[in-house]
């Protein structure tokens, strides 16, 4: 059976990105003071691709974190120079709080936790 081509789904058209891209991306930006990416750390909460733009939800271990700004601004750097993105927004959110149980299993043993 043939499918029809013709009307490609917004991860198969050419030129977009997907999910999985940007969060792979965002597995290169790591913590400063830890030796995680954000991702094994659960501080990224959602990822949307709408088009040529993505929106990124995330957020910091503590309020008070002072290199919150930059590894947010690293990732929207990262993201931006993902092949079809031309709009990335980083979103530093603090609902829900952060917690060590947010982290991935790999998060989790490199930081001798589990």
């Amino acid at each position: 059976m043939n499918e029809d081509k013709s009307n490609p789904s917004p991860e198969e058209a050419p030129g977009v990105v997907s999910e999985e891209e940007v969060w792979d991306t965002l597995r290169l930006v790591f913590d400063p003071e830890l030796p995680l990416s954000i991702v094994d750390l659960g501080l990224v909460y959602d990822v949307r691709v709408e088009g040529k733009s993505v929106f990124v939800k995330m957020t910091l271990t503590m309020p008070g974190c002072v290199m919150g700004p930059s590894m947010a601004e690293d990732a929207q750097n990262r993201i931006l120079a993902l092949p079809g993105v031309e709009e990335a927004s980083v979103e530093i959110v603090w609902d829900p709080p952060w917690h060590q149980s947010m982290m991935t299993e790999e998060g989790r043993k490199r930081l001798g936790l589990d």
